[in-house]
């Protein structure tokens, strides 16, 4: 019966997802959704994404995050993060806690500007407000370093996205309403790949499920660039033959913001390799 339930809830919820007002019921519904396509497999093994689901993989993870080819960008980071401002300040005084533990509340809603703040605009916002130039969202090379090193700050820390009001909701639905919005050529949603068939093949890739995607950014896939979450939205727009929205958007924070929400509660790591 339970199982009948969650069924008729996810067609409800894909047919209309705007129907959904609740984000903790939309959290449920999601988990509840993958319990069904890769049951026996515990929530917390969700961070390791479709690599949970083959030993080969999460051994070829293990040697890699042992000596990740990617160390020297996050070092880099690491300089630009601890570097004096020309006013002597540093990314660590925009923070609280000095950056340690908060990248978990990112994205957040800001009530006084009424839009929704992800960490990267945080980073930007400091260098702007320290009369230093503002980083391209796009460029691994400056902010897909430095957002790595300042999140690993925050490794294991919970994820503890916040909806606390309407107007927060209002930003929250539409990050929803893109995420099960179709587009392209291949006409595919977010949902099509990472909610209908999380934890599965499509054709011939193994997919990961949606819960546990936002922990572990930015993300190592090759070469020794570090791509941000962003940076991976658009190019899974470009893969299903859409025009990708700009990185640092509206549009793509608030699909940030409904995709975090949904990883509450699990440990983030940044960066990571995946394939």
């Amino acid at each position: 019966m339970r199982l009948l339930q969650h069924l008729t809830a996810l067609i409800i919820f894909i047919a209309s997802p705007q129907a959904w007002s609740n984000p903790e019921e939309d959290r449920q519904l999601f988990l509840a959704t993958f319990a069904g396509n890769i049951p026996d497999v515990p929530i917390s093994q969700y961070i390791y994404g479709s690599m949970m689901l083959s030993e080969d993989a999460l051994n070829q993870y293990e040697s890699i995050m042992d000596f990740p080819p990617f160390q020297e960008m996050v070092d880099q980071g690491k300089k630009v993060w601890e570097t004096p401002f020309k006013n002597g300040q540093t990314f660590a005084n925009c923070f609280g806690n000095k950056g340690t533990n908060v990248a978990g509340t990112f994205p957040y809603y800001d009530t006084t500007h009424e839009q929704v703040v992800t960490f990267e605009m945080a980073l930007n916002f400091c260098l702007e407000r320290n009369g230093e130039t503002r980083m391209s969202y796009v460029d691994p090379e400056t902010m897909g370093a430095l957002s790595a090193y300042a999140r690993s700050l925050s490794d294991g820390m919970l994820m503890q996205i916040e909806v606390p009001n309407a107007q927060a909701l209002t930003k929250y639905e539409l990050g929803k309403s893109l995420y099960f919005k179709r587009i392209g050529q291949y006409n595919l949603a977010c949902a099509s790949c990472h909610l209908t068939h999380g934890g599965r093949y499509f054709r011939d890739e193994l997919l990961s499920p949606t819960i546990g995607q936002a922990v572990h950014f930015p993300v190592f896939r090759g070469g020794e660039r570090l791509y941000t979450l962003q940076m991976r939205y658009q190019r899974c727009m470009e893969a299903v033959g859409a025009v990708a929205f700009e990185s640092g958007s509206e549009t793509l924070n608030n699909l940030e913001f409904f995709h975090s929400y949904l990883s509450n509660g699990l440990p983030l790591q940044s960066s990571v390799y995946r394939r």
